[in-house]
């Protein structure tokens, strides 16, 4: 078996976040899973499973701490598998980047993401790839965390259904070719 990736959705757990701003980062996580037809459990405060890709394992996984304390879930489970950062991929919203838009970096900060933050932290590196979703500005700088945890406008669900679509392709471009070939396929031209 080849070197294992994980492959990280950062959300809130409960079906009452399920369509907030804050939980793109599951849904995409969760196309693979019906995609790949993934058995999921549930232990160490997250929910995860696997599936075999080119002959990788590849590890599904949702923090169930809550977004600001996702590291404390994903650090030791990458640990215990041995999953080296350069093979996790973390999949967020971004506030920064208008709705629908995406943008992956093998690396860098958090950006003010505390859930990306408490990643940085728990797998002691910034060298990890991360998948960006935008979800648009919010009215005001200190609206962010009532913005964060509100759903989408209707004229912006179609856009943010097409984005986590592409984004799990995304992924699977990742998986197969690499990060190089999923930056060029995903952060270029792509409609505001």
């Amino acid at each position: 078996m080849g070197i294992p990736y994980l492959i990280v959705g950062l959300g809130n757990p409960g079906e009452n976040y399920r369509n907030t701003r804050h939980n793109v980062g599951f849904r995409v996580v969760e196309e693979l899973v019906v995609k790949h037809n993934v058995k999921l459990k549930e232990k160490d405060e997250a929910i995860w499973g696997s599936f075999t890709h080119e002959n990788h394992e590849v590890f599904l996984f949702f923090p169930q701490t809550y977004m600001n304390e996702s590291g404390r879930a994903v650090g030791p489970f990458a640990r215990y598998r041995q999953i080296a950062p350069k093979q996790i991929l973390v999949v967020s919203d971004d506030l920064d980047l208008p709705v629908g838009r995406l943008r992956l970096k093998t690396t860098g900060g958090s950006g003010g993401h505390h859930g990306l933050d408490s990643v940085i932290t728990h797998l002691n590196s910034k060298d990890f790839p991360r998948l960006r979703l935008g979800v648009g500005k919010p009215p005001s700088a200190n609206e962010g965390p009532n913005h964060v945890l509100s759903g989408f406008a209707p004229d912006d669900k179609e856009k943010i259904e097409k984005a986590i679509h592409r984004a799990a392709e995304g992924v699977e471009i990742f998986l197969a070719q690499g990060a190089d070939a999923a930056m060029r396929e995903l952060n270029g031209d792509q409609p505001e």
